[in-house]
């Protein structure tokens, strides 16, 4: 049996006519098989790699999602396939909402092709905004208070108003909504989200004024709604809710 070592076996070594071996054959084979090492090796390194990416899930299944509750299943009444909602807070801020409501409705239509009962749109009412939910019979009734609450006087005679001026069609330019009412709106398929929060504070404010009892104000005003408008635990808690039901959000302020 042969026991040279391997590169003696393949490379004999050649002497030169002084004596000296030649390293060519040494190198030649050191290079060769350091190669071939260095190949397979990332052959082999690469096999974990390929495993271990496919051992990585399509999918978190541990996703954060949104928990739903039944009080909030009317988000999902509202028919349409593409979803807004807009946040109020003052007077001002609703009939800016009601203006770009109408614009949102008006651009899907001409840029799109889409008819109202494609768009379901929400209008957040809370806190200073609250009472524009409420009818005219409200607004006759406890007009001065509401006004007062609600730092808005009536643009054509600066006094506490006797009429949701939002619903009226005689204020034009005078009001933020620029002549678009919010009856108009809600024909169209508007909804509101209306404060219980600050239904009840009004309530309260209403019958420190009169004398009169804030459980019974307040019934009396969630009895009178206008139309299209949902009594919400509170105006804050709809937004988010309306985010996690899909819903795009614009504060109109």
């Amino acid at each position: 049996m042969d026991v040279r070592p391997l590169a003696a076996v393949l490379y004999p070594r050649k002497t030169s006519m002084s004596g000296q071996t030649s390293g060519w054959a040494r190198r030649s084979f050191l290079s060769r098989l350091g190669g071939g090492v260095t190949a397979l090796g990332a052959v082999l390194g690469a096999r974990p790699a390929v495993a271990q990416a496919q051992a990585v899930p399509a999918a978190n299944a541990s996703a954060w999602q949104p928990a739903h509750h039944s009080e909030d299943d009317w988000f999902d009444q509202v028919p349409g396939r593409h979803r807004f909602c807009f946040d109020t807070t003052t007077p001002a801020a609703f009939g800016s909402a009601i203006f770009f409501a109408n614009n949102y409705f008006t651009a899907n239509r001409t840029g799109y092709g889409l008819a109202d009962g494609d768009l379901a749109v929400i209008i957040c009412v809370r806190h200073r905004s609250t009472p524009f939910a409420y009818s005219d019979a409200m607004w006759a009734k406890y007009g001065a208070p509401i006004a007062e609450r609600s730092e808005f006087t009536d643009p054509k005679t600066k006094q506490a108003p006797a009429t949701n001026a939002y619903w009226s069609s005689g204020y034009g330019s005078l009001l933020p909504n620029n002549g678009v009412t919010l009856e108009a709106m809600i024909k169209r398929g508007v909804r509101l989200a209306v404060c219980q929060i600050s239904t009840r504070g009004y309530a309260a404010l209403i019958a420190g004024k009169i004398g009169g009892n804030a459980d019974d104000i307040y019934k009396e005003l969630t009895e009178h709604l206008v139309p299209n408008a949902h009594m919400v635990p509170a105006g804050i808690v709809a937004v988010n809710r309306a985010q996690e039901h899909g819903y795009s959000f614009a504060y109109a302020g």
